[in-house]
């Protein structure tokens, strides 16, 4: 397992940054890969709600971890400090071994520049996931969520 931070600057308000990180509309938007799409079968963000996530790759000849072309993940919200940050605790839904085991995603917020400095910690990677395919992912993640939240602005 592995640890990885990422951050990015957005041209938002930390309250428009923190509702993208609990709307699971706005998640379905942002925190999917550009060749896959996302499908939010539970969301309820309180400490200690669940959530579960479906991406599913587009083309077919794709496969996801948990089945077909689907990658699917589910945790719960460990800590939510409104405006400043999101903790959740994640798994892969998927029966291989090199695979599972829980992460741990930190979101935290700051004031910087004229909007929020979003800052990810995102710990207990599996080895078998690709340091350089989670950092594109993360890299993509964060494109799409000011994207958003800039929209939204």
């Amino acid at each position: 397992m592995y640890a990885q931070t990422a951050s990015r600057l957005v041209r938002a308000p930390r309250a428009t940054v923190y509702a993208a990180l609990l709307d699971p509309r706005a998640i379905e938007t942002w925190r999917v890969p550009d060749d896959m799409t996302a499908r939010v079968a539970e969301w309820e963000p309180v400490e200690g709600g669940r959530f579960r996530v479906a991406l599913t790759y587009r083309a077919e000849d794709r496969t996801g971890k948990t089945e077909g072309a689907t990658d699917a993940y589910s945790g719960e919200f460990t800590s939510l400090v409104p405006d400043e940050q999101v903790v959740e605790r994640v798994e892969f839904d998927t029966a291989d071994a090199a695979l599972r085991g829980a992460m741990t995603l930190t979101w935290r917020l700051t004031d910087a520049g004229g909007g929020t400095q979003v800052e990810l910690l995102h710990e207990g990677i599996p080895d078998a996931v690709s340091p350089d395919d989670n950092a594109a992912g993360t890299d993509m993640s964060l494109t799409k969520l000011a994207a958003y939240v800039e929209g939204a602005g």
